[in-house]
């Protein structure tokens, strides 16, 4: 798998984690408002781990 394959991966995860994020918050039926913060947190993680996969492969010598 390619780096360009692997950050849009990556960029799709941080996507999902965010729209349930944004379902939890927005949706009161659910009544689970704590898990806004575990799914916003996933993917602020996921969005600083496509950050790291730009920047490893800008430094990358190219082949």
């Amino acid at each position: 798998m390619k780096m360009n394959e692997e950050l849009w991966l990556v960029v799709v995860i941080a996507a999902v984690w965010a729209v349930l994020a944004a379902v939890y918050a927005l949706v009161p039926s659910l009544g689970m408002p704590g898990y806004v913060r575990v799914w916003g947190g996933g993917a602020v993680l996921f969005l600083i781990l496509a950050g790291v996969l730009v920047a490893v492969s800008r430094k990358a010598p190219r082949g």
